[in-house]
């Protein structure tokens, strides 16, 4: 395993969800690529904590699919899995509409000024084909109904579908990520503000269920590409 670079010595109260945080987002953005094997002195050598935390890492990695442990213990990065992630997609569309139908008679001027705001640095993040960015900004976005639920499920049942969606999003869709979320993102916005909680919430879902819409298109756009050339 090719061991990233250390990043800032910034640690959390908590190793385990140091190193959990770490590990998921470098499967994520794809610098941990998929079959890659993880060695916990490598880990080790990176992360700078001991092989409990990591260890405990990669055991909720493993829950959430990332990672996958085969014979003789090893531990490697999962394969992208598409079908995995549509089911991961459908559970998502389903617990953000949840959040906001519930968000919204609890969302304050703060909140939807956070939401817009959010959507300011997706629009700037797509300008610049920054896709991290562009990303984070959407989770911000989306984090604000999610907070403002007040529904303390949530936040661990969304963090355990999330990572395997976007893993998917970067990997396939780095040059079109998010792009005709923008208007959703206004529409979205609009409702919460008129206090519409139920039309939210649907505008909610229909956002988050672009994933498969795309996988379709792309592989309508492939088998077009693949049939032009056999004709040619």
């Amino acid at each position: 395993m090719p061991v990233p670079a250390p990043d800032a010595p910034i640690r959390p109260a908590s190793l385990r969800d140091y190193a959990y945080a770490a590990l998921r987002a470098a499967i994520v953005d794809g610098t941990l690529a998929p079959g890659e094997k993880l060695r916990d002195a490598e880990l080790e050598s990176w992360l700078g904590v001991s092989r409990t935390p990591i260890r405990e890492a990669i055991a909720r990695l493993e829950t959430a699919g990332l990672v996958r442990t085969e014979r003789a213990r090893q531990t490697i990065v999962a394969p992208l899995d598409e079908r995995a992630a549509l089911h991961a997609q459908a559970i998502a569309a389903s617990l953000h509409e949840l959040a906001t139908r519930e968000a919204v008679a609890q969302l304050t001027d703060t909140d939807i000024e956070a939401m817009r705001a959010a959507n300011e640095r997706f629009r700037a993040a797509l300008a610049d084909n920054d896709v991290s960015a562009a990303i984070t900004a959407d989770d911000d976005f989306h984090a604000v109904a999610v907070r403002a639920s007040a529904n303390e499920l949530l936040p661990a049942l969304l963090e355990q579908v999330t990572p395997t969606l976007r893993r998917l999003e970067r990997a396939r869709f780095s040059s079109l990520a998010g792009r005709g979320s923008l208007a959703d993102h206004e529409r979205i916005i609009a409702l919460c503000a008129a206090g519409q909680a139920a039309e939210a919430g649907a505008a909610v879902r229909e956002n988050w269920l672009t994933l498969g819409r795309m996988l379709a298109a792309t592989a309508g756009t492939d088998a077009g590409t693949d049939a032009g050339t056999d004709a040619g």
